[in-house]
């Protein structure tokens, strides 16, 4: 693709980095084809190609962009199947990113939607807030049907998430190190997370018991909230590179052999720390150690041959996150795990479409987020499974009460397989 940016402009690293991925495109289209808004909607602005000439077009001009540019923009779910499917190369992921920000500086939203990014990039990332969020949604959530009907669509849609009772609270998961058993073979930091550490604590404490059992000391740091991911796709950049910056000073001073990571969407994030932060001069060389340490839970547990282990006549659909398959390139290791554990794996088709989860995407774009999750739903369905697994309580969230069978983290069936408790999802 040709481009004209001028001089000044190229002297920003970042629009020339956006730049060298805009003159890697060649038009072909492929991406039409994957991508889920371009699928449900079949307007050629709401594909990557489409997009691309739009950012394109923004950067170059500079200053405000159009509401159109924003609209179509704000609606891509950054699932990256684009990426997946592109022959050329092109990295959507960070010029999308890139475009993000330059919305979030450059344009002023309307006051209501406003307010909701505010408080979601506000509250999300923040453990203590969203506990208490939590409570008073449960509160508000029986009146989601009127405050849909009076077109507060996207509090309904925040509200439709939120969980009908507490998580159960786990002894496993809060800041401290937890020793290995037997022989030790390695120490390893497992992020917190912020929203998954609050909605379901049963998945790190699976992990930890997993990692514990298998010879590793398991570091969870003090102080780590949010890893940045949440902002980082609502294009508030200063944001998401000081959480950034706060979690890789814990993890650097910790003496990590790996950086293991059980949300997929916090794991593409985290591996793309050192090109984030590679402008940094303070913080370029520990943002990429960190990102070539960081593993996700499956990643790992696959280069460690655990031993296979018996039939449970359990049919296991396997959702793989977009931020799995398509953003991390993990897409083998979950699927031959389970397999090994003694399941019966089935792929669930148009895999490679997203849920519609998408971070905050389901509480921003409701009406498109609601159409994805009922098609993936119908596709899960076809499967006639026991069980669905993934990698990500994004997905899980999205998803869960529109099934009628349990719908389970990866590593909780791992941990089962291996030794460990049921699930409390799977108790009679």
């Amino acid at each position: 693709m040709q481009t004209h940016f001028t001089p000044a402009q190229l002297a920003d690293p970042k629009t020339a980095d956006a730049n060298q991925v805009l003159r890697n495109c060649v038009h072909c289209g492929f991406c039409t084809a994957t991508c889920p808004t371009y699928v449900l909607l079949g307007d050629e602005l709401d594909s990557p190609r489409g997009r691309i000439y739009l950012m394109k077009d923004m950067l170059e001009k500079g200053g405000d962009p159009s509401p159109d540019v924003v609209k179509h923009v704000d609606r891509c779910l950054s699932c990256l199947s684009c990426m997946t499917t592109c022959p050329s190369g092109v990295n959507y992921m960070h010029l999308v990113d890139h475009a993000r920000a330059h919305i979030e500086t450059h344009h002023t939203r309307p006051l209501p939607e406003r307010l909701m990014r505010n408080i979601l990039g506000y509250v999300m990332p923040r453990p203590n807030v969203f506990r208490w969020a939590l409570v008073g949604g449960r509160v508000v959530k029986p009146f989601r049907n009127l405050l849909q009907n009076l077109g507060f669509k996207r509090i309904a849609a925040a509200l439709a998430l939120v969980p009908e009772r507490p998580a159960i609270q786990e002894p496993l998961g809060k800041p401290g190190t937890y020793k290995a058993e037997g022989t030790h073979r390695g120490r390893v930091g497992l992020l917190q997370g912020c929203v998954q550490s609050v909605t379901d604590p049963s998945i790190n404490a699976a992990t930890i018991r997993l990692l514990t059992r298998l010879g590793y000391d398991v570091i969870v740091t003090a102080g780590e909230s949010c890893c940045g991911s949440l902002t980082h796709h609502m294009g508030r950049e200063v944001e998401a590179h000081g959480y950034a910056k706060r979690i890789i000073d814990q993890w650097t001073v910790a003496g990590l052999d790996h950086i293991i990571i059980t949300a997929s969407g916090c794991g593409t994030v985290i591996k793309d720390y050192g090109f984030m932060l590679k402008h940094d001069a303070a913080y370029a060389a520990k943002a990429q150690a960190i990102s070539a340490k960081s593993r996700d839970i499956t990643e790992f547990l696959a280069a460690l041959s655990l031993p296979q282990q018996p039939k449970k006549n359990l049919r296991v659909a396997y959702h793989s996150a977009c931020s799995m398959q398509h953003g991390q390139k993990v897409t083998s290791a979950p699927v031959k795990l389970l397999e090994a554990a003694g399941f019966d794996v089935v792929a669930v088709p148009e895999g490679h479409l997203c849920c519609g989860s998408a971070g905050t995407y389901n509480m921003l774009q409701p009406d498109i987020a609601s159409q994805l999750r009922a098609r993936k739903l119908a596709n899960i369905a076809t499967t006639q499974p026991d069980i669905i697994a993934t990698g990500n309580l994004g997905c899980m969230t999205q998803l869960m009460s529109g099934l009628n069978k349990p719908m389970l983290h990866t590593i909780e069936l791992l941990d089962w397989a291996h030794g460990g408790p049921a699930p409390k999802a799977l108790e009679p």
